[in-house]
């Protein structure tokens, strides 16, 4: 006699039973979810880009300030580089194709060992500043200031500046590197040909290249009590290699005055 065939379960009643039938819906919970996230995030950047900076939180501007303060070591790092190599303080360069015209043509440069970004130079990358923390202005370089307290006499630093900065920024950027508030740096008058003007942002008639390097007739920054920190003991000004200080600009003649904001790094002491 011959006995009935089992029953075998359908393809349909097997994966009706299937623990893993759960698993596939928590898989496509948790991608919905991630690109919700995900999607959030994107908008939260995107608020915190907008170019006043007037979105930019707290731990957002102190990432955006400790980006500039590297990037500012590494062009420091880069110049040292050079001059290691036997250039002179006057040989040094700031060309590159993104670069103003006014640093050089790069391209037409045929021994780049003196150029900052360049490989067979100091090596540097050009950036952009990072969005929101001052105007969209490129980093500039300069001669014309002096420092109190740094080097070993009182002529000119070689100094990078972001230009433009938010007052939010500036504050930040001190706050970090121990300033007691804002420094002044007058700035009512502006460089020349001979002469440095009175704000470490010297503008487009000083930058550094091969028909302008140090001044002679220079900046300095205002040391004043509300400025710059003092030795307790000797009274004198702490040496800030680094910092962000106000420019008084006149903007409606004998009507008054503005303030802008500026962000300098010493790349050379002299």
């Amino acid at each position: 006699m011959r006995m009935p065939a089992p029953h075998l379960p359908t393809q349909r009643t097997f994966d009706h039973h299937n623990p893993r039938h759960g698993e596939r819906g928590n898989v496509l919970f948790m991608i919905l979810l991630a690109i919700a996230l995900i999607g959030l995030l994107t908008a939260a950047v995107t608020r915190s880009n907008r170019p006043d900076g007037s979105n930019i939180d707290g731990e957002a501007l102190v990432l955006r300030a400790s980006e500039v303060q590297r990037y500012a070591s590494e062009l420091e790092r880069a110049v040292a580089f050079i001059m290691q190599q036997g250039f002179s303080e006057s040989d040094i360069r700031f060309a590159h194709y993104d670069a103003h015209a006014d640093y050089g043509d790069f391209a037409a440069d045929s021994d780049k060992r003196d150029q900052v970004f360049d490989r067979e130079g100091g090596g540097a990358n050009y950036r952009e500043p990072p969005k929101g923390v001052n105007d969209g202005s490129p980093w500039e370089f300069y001669a014309s200031t002096h420092v109190p307290g740094m080097g070993r006499s009182d002529r000119a630093e070689l100094v990078a500046v972001l230009p433009h900065v938010t007052k939010a920024f500036c504050d930040k950027v001190n706050a970090l590197n121990g300033q007691n508030g804002t420094m002044d740096d007058d700035g009512t008058s502006s460089a020349s040909a001979t002469n440095g003007g009175s704000c470490v942002n010297a503008g487009a008639i000083a930058r550094f290249d091969d028909a302008r390097q140090f001044y002679s007739t220079i900046n300095t920054m205002d040391e004043s009590a509300t400025s710059f920190e003092h030795d307790p003991n000797t009274s004198a000004p702490r040496p800030a290699p680094q910092g962000c200080v106000k420019c008084a600009v006149d903007t409606n003649g004998a009507n008054g005055t503005s303030d802008e904001y500026h962000f300098y790094h010493v790349l050379m002491t002299r």
